[in-house]
């Protein structure tokens, strides 16, 4: 298996309720990170990983989500007359990143039926998950390493990050054994959204999944979890818990640059951290926040 034989999943069917009432009319993947859609970074991530087929998992009134990759001819004949071919290029970027399809979820019933909603288009083959609450930084490569050691391995591979124990509870969370690499680890059972008391460690998932296509079978069989939903993680925890199913589910333990858009606080960390890394914006973003800082109470 090449990696460009491997197609993206980005489930994108959520309402958005933390952000109302900006997500009232606007999908919440659209709101702009600095000058970009969330969901375009978590594009350019599986362009960046070597894949070319991206599936959208969206719900109602999530069309702008399809214009965004789509060309918007009187546009581009606008910048080309002006000759503003900067502005033309990033316009154009998005619709020539990947070949981008769409399919409706339906009922919003969770995380692992937007995940089976997959399946036709998906076939018989591995496949990567990326949620587009977070974004990794593009400095920080994490779905290609995800990519070779499901290849290496013929394994399931979830990415894990550590986190202080007292936000475990907003996350799956892994029980794990070590490897021989550093940053691999075993995973033995899975626990949704546990209490810090509960938790076999403080390794939470993060929105990165490299799966094999028996996924989908254990999904069809996985009754409501918690929330009433079909969860992933309940999914995977099958898997963990019986290899004979689809061989080992492995984690990656990422210490990189990872922006959390899901929350609305983190979401603007997230806006001012990566405007701060541009060449464009940094400098002078950099000094109106150390003129503003005396003044915060």
């Amino acid at each position: 298996m090449n990696a460009p034989s491997i197609k993206a999943v980005i489930p994108a069917a959520g309402l958005g309720t933390r952000f109302l009432p900006a997500t009232k009319a606007m999908p919440k993947e659209m709101l702009p990170v600095v000058d970009k859609p969330a969901i375009q970074y978590v594009v350019e991530e599986a362009v960046a990983a070597g894949i070319d087929d991206v599936l959208v998992i969206i719900g109602r009134n999530k069309n702008a989500l399809a214009n965004h990759f789509d060309r918007v001819t009187e546009l581009e004949d606008t910048l080309h007359r002006k000759g503003d071919l900067s502005k033309l290029e990033r316009v154009m970027h998005p619709s020539s990143l990947a070949d981008v399809h769409f399919v409706r979820q339906g009922d919003p019933r969770g995380l692992g039926h937007a995940v089976l909603r997959a399946r036709k288009h998906v076939g018989n083959e591995t496949f990567a998950v990326l949620l587009g609450d977070d974004l990794i930084d593009a400095r920080d490569p994490l779905l290609s390493r995800m990519i070779e050691v499901s290849q290496r391995e013929a394994a399931t591979v979830v990415a894990l990050m550590e986190v202080d124990p007292s936000q475990i509870h907003l996350y799956g969370c892994a029980d794990v054994e070590t490897t021989d690499e550093s940053d691999l680890v075993k995973i033995k059972a899975l626990v949704e959204k546990p209490s810090a008391e509960e938790a076999p460690s403080n390794l939470a998932i993060i929105g990165r999944y490299v799966l094999k296509p028996e996924i989908f079978d254990v999904l069809e069989r996985t009754e409501p979890g918690k929330g009433g939903e079909i969860q992933l993680t309940d999914a995977l925890e099958v898997l963990a818990d019986d290899e004979q199913i689809a061989g080992p589910v492995l984690g990656v333990v990422f210490g990189g640059r990872r922006y959390d858009t899901g929350d609305r606080l983190d979401y603007l960390k997230s806006s001012i951290q990566l405007a701060l890394d541009r060449d464009d914006l940094g400098p002078e973003l950099a000094a109106w926040i150390k003129e503003l800082a005396p003044t915060l109470p």
